[in-house]
């Protein structure tokens, strides 16, 4: 006897990796949408792409523009400079298309060279296992910690904080906000949601004008220091796009370090055989980090749309047509990786599409994989025991995905 799958139609399964439910496991959900084809067209008015070397080469397709760019917004999404939340991100590099986008990744992109970010080794080190000591502090008494709170949010922002001069008593009090700003990140029905993330971007950009003119008058070895000269220098940038790309500095190398932190130490905790490696072999650790990355990525999808009529990979887009990029699904894609679904550090040429790629890779991708890998062997040679507990949740978000808490015991 034999029998047919029904597929489920692709905007149906949208709606079903918007809800809760599907938030908190959306993978049975994207091979549901990889079922229709590595690129899913609907009717026209929409494209999800579920392929890793389609998405990879949409990520450098220069007919594909970034959605949240300004010029974009305007054409799409009428009355969205009411909220600050989006007036701000359209004004940093990461949201913005060329050459806009070339002139300020120009500006910022030196600080993150290889360079720059090996010379950051030992101040990572330090905080790293400032990190670790904290965890097995709080945890000291052998009840429940929760992860994302107590280690990997205080880690990143410690690490991006020193960077960008933000004293460590500020660093606690801003993970509310930034947890509020991206929520202008998932696609978005009711623009009543934007409320919190408009006044923490408020409060962000007063915040980094009082931070600017602090370091002008008593300048430090900080990045920003350094900006403020360049830019005082006759730097190609004004003072507004400085605060705007300090603010996406600040949450966008939290909020995804974070999450890719609280990811990987799950994956290494339910995967107790490679402990001893991870506390002894530097390159077993790199594969785990790159594996993490691929697995479980913090950002699972991002958006394009087409800035003119154009074929791609045989399909025609007609311009103005939004692409969905599923980067999550794209790294688990069958035709670029042998048993996608199983978690294996050992994987030999891993490419996940996390990071992105051509001009938009990620800025702060050497200093994100440092971290990780500097933290692995500090957290489990000094905490070997180290447990999940029960009542861990996602985030309601999608695009960027991560634990809202994960509870673990420390003994």
């Amino acid at each position: 006897m034999t029998g047919t799958t029904t597929l489920r139609d692709p905007l149906d399964i949208m709606v079903r990796l918007l809800s809760y439910e599907g938030k908190q496991n959306p993978y049975p959900l994207y091979e549901e949408m990889r079922a229709h084809g590595p690129l899913v067209d609907v009717g026209g008015t929409h494209v999800f792409v579920t392929g890793h070397a389609e998405c990879a080469k949409a990520l450098r397709e220069p007919a594909l523009l970034l959605s949240t760019d300004d010029a974009v917004q305007d054409q799409r999404l009428p009355g969205w400079r009411e909220h600050a939340s989006w007036r701000w991100l359209t004004r940093n590099m990461l949201f913005s298309n060329d050459p806009r986008h070339e002139r300020l990744r120009r500006f910022f992109g030196n600080a993150f060279s290889a360079q720059r970010v090996v010379a950051l080794r030992d101040m990572v080190d330090r905080l790293s296992t400032d990190a670790v000591e904290h965890l097995a502090r709080t945890g000291a008494d052998g009840g429940t910690v929760d992860l994302v709170g107590e280690f990997s949010y205080r880690y990143a922002i410690g690490v991006i904080g020193e960077l960008l001069g933000v004293p460590p008593e500020d660093q606690p009090g801003m993970r509310e906000g930034i947890g509020a700003v991206t929520l202008a990140l998932d696609p978005i029905g009711d623009l009543s949601v934007l409320v919190p993330g408009d006044q923490a971007m408020e409060r962000f950009a007063e915040y980094f004008y009082t931070l600017i003119a602090r370091l002008r008058a008593a300048p430090g070895p900080d990045m920003t220091s350094g900006w403020i000269r360049a830019m005082d220098d006759g730097g190609e940038i004004t003072e507004e796009e400085l605060v705007a790309n300090l603010m996406l500095l600040l949450v966008a190398a939290t909020e995804a370090p974070m999450d890719l932190i609280s990811n990987t130490v799950r994956l290494a905790v339910e995967h107790p055989d490679h402990h001893d490696r991870l506390r002894t072999d530097p390159e077993f650790t790199a594969g785990f980090v790159d594996e993490s990355f691929r697995f479980d990525p913090a950002v699972q999808a991002l958006n394009r749309v087409a800035s003119r009529d154009f074929e791609f990979f045989g399909l025609p887009v007609a311009q103005g047509t939004p692409l969905t990029l599923l980067i999550a699904a794209g790294n688990r894609d069958p035709r670029r990786f042998t048993d996608p679904g199983v978690f294996d550090p050992t994987r030999s040429d891993n490419q996940p599409l996390t990071l992105s790629a051509g001009s938009h890779y990620c800025l702060g991708a050497a200093l994100a994989r440092m971290s990780v890998e500097s933290m692995l062997p500090r957290l489990f040679e000094r905490l070997p025991g180290l447990a999940l507990a029960k009542g861990a949740s996602f985030r309601d978000q999608i695009v960027q995905r991560g634990h809202e808490r994960l509870p673990v015991t420390v003994k």
